[in-house]
């Protein structure tokens, strides 16, 4: 895979990207799909969605599915959708995260006031920290006990409302190139999420990590019993066409969705992914381990929309992909309690040396993007 660097020929995805593919004609699988999706009859899929919804309508429950939300645009915008052009009782779900941003927690609030159910779970919070803590040097994820927790706490909130039908918000491996397993079927169980979203860590992680019976209970994954079996998790993306920029708007117009001022850490946009400092680290460690970052992964998405051509999204990568979030720098070895030496070699420890060299400490990347 990283004998021969290949970018897309479309966007400016990396042959780097875990279980990515191309074409003859050198187009990653996402850039595929955004042409596929143009055939697909979506009235069809928003029928069968409707058909789905009608099972879970429940007169005696106050609630017909959940949908994990963070107060930004994709998970306002499911749960926009459900309420109001759906009819349907959607419990809005938020698993706090750690180093929380203050736009974060406003963009939360503005939409649980604009009149959604609501439930915020804070599961202890040195346990979450040691989880992040140990993700990040086994696993080069820094947030990877938040990441357990929006399954497994999801899960269990949901079986203990009686709830049976879970919506996430866009598929990304089918949006954005990886697995294609869900692109022609709109559900998945327990071990996807394991195999695919925790990346296959999820057991190393937690034996790691040596919590008490208590301090696991949001971090395990429930057995499925008889009552809670037929439990449904999908993706809104499989049934709508997906686009981060509609849901931009409709969060801004009917949740008060506000941006941050400046660009966000790392990339050239401001209104996503703006709940917690550790997102920034998340996109850093990404670029060290696979040669793309936050800029990259935003600069695909506006070519595959149609928002910018290729020649401008290689220029934006250029400029502002890889950076580091100096500006939490402290704030991250306060958190991990970490000296300085030893997060930088956590650092170095991912760093791919097929894709960059260190020159006096200083990063330097192998490849030009093209």
């Amino acid at each position: 895979m990283l004998n021969k660097i290949v970018w897309c020929s479309n966007c400016v995805s990396m042959s780097t990207r875990p279980r990515i593919s191309f074409d003859k004609k050198g187009m990653c699988n996402a850039c595929q799909w955004t042409l596929k999706k143009k055939k697909i009859n979506w009235d069809v899929r928003i029928n069968k969605l409707k058909k789905v919804l009608d099972v879970q309508k429940n007169k005696n429950n106050p609630f017909d599915c959940l949908v994990p939300v963070s107060g930004g645009k994709d998970g306002s915008y499911v749960s926009y959708r459900l309420k109001n052009d759906f009819g349907v009782k959607p419990l809005c779900v938020t698993v706090s995260p750690h180093l929380p941003l203050d736009i974060g927690e406003k963009n939360l609030n503005n939409f649980i006031n604009a009149g959604y159910a609501h439930i915020k779970i804070s599961p202890p919070h040195e346990a979450m920290r040691k989880l992040n803590r140990n993700g990040l040097e086994f696993m080069g994820f820094p947030y990877y006990g938040w990441l357990i927790a929006i399954h497994t706490a999801v899960i269990r909130t949901a079986i203990n409302f009686d709830i049976k039908l879970i919506f996430y918000g866009e598929d990304g491996e089918v949006e954005y190139g990886g697995s294609t397993e869900t692109n022609k079927n709109p559900f998945y169980d327990i071990q996807y999420q394991k195999k695919i979203y925790l990346e296959g860590g999820y057991e190393k992680v937690l034996n790691k990590t040596k919590l008490t019976k208590d301090e696991k209970y949001f971090f395990e994954f429930p057995k499925l019993s008889t009552t809670s079996k037929n439990l449904k998790f999908t993706h809104w993306s499989y049934f709508e066409n997906w686009d981060p920029y509609r849901n931009y708007l409709f969060a801004k117009k009917y949740c008060g969705l506000v941006e941050q001022d400046a660009t966000n850490s790392g990339t050239f946009t401001n209104f996503s992914q703006n709940d917690q400092a550790l997102y920034a680290l998340h996109t850093y460690l990404m670029y060290l381990k696979f040669g793309f970052g936050r800029a990259n992964q935003d600069a695909c998405i506006e070519v595959r929309r149609g928002a910018m051509d290729r020649e401008q999204a290689v220029n934006l990568v250029k400029i502002y992909d890889g950076r580091f979030p100096d500006e939490y720098f402290d704030l991250y070895l306060d958190y991990y309690k970490l000296s300085k030496e030893k997060f930088i070699n956590i650092l170095k420890k991912w760093t791919n040396k097929k894709l960059f060299k260190y020159e006096k400490n200083k990063l330097i990347p192998k490849f030009i993007i093209k």
